[in-house]
């Protein structure tokens, strides 16, 4: 189990996504089945927000990028990590 899905809650979790990607859903379904809020970002079909995630990520085009209080922690779900 990574960090991202092991969190406390009361944690602010944004996702930067792509509509269509497995394992974005599967990150959304995790969050979804412990009712955990989170905000998503649409990296793929808004030029504006793939280039946030790019500014916490360096660059790496993986998703779902997971961010934190802030603080960039993964891109990819699951173990290992695949995206």
């Amino acid at each position: 189990m990574t960090a991202v899905e092991s969190l406390e809650p009361g944690r602010r979790v944004e996702m930067y996504v792509s509509p269509d990607c497995p394992y974005c859903m599967q990150a959304r379904a995790h969050f979804d089945a412990r009712g955990y809020p989170y905000e998503l970002h649409d990296a793929q079909n808004d030029p504006a927000q793939r280039e946030a995630m790019f500014a916490y990520t360096d660059g790496d085009p993986t998703v779902p990028a997971i961010v934190v209080d802030g603080v960039y922690l993964q891109s990819g779900w699951g173990t290992p990590l695949r995206g």
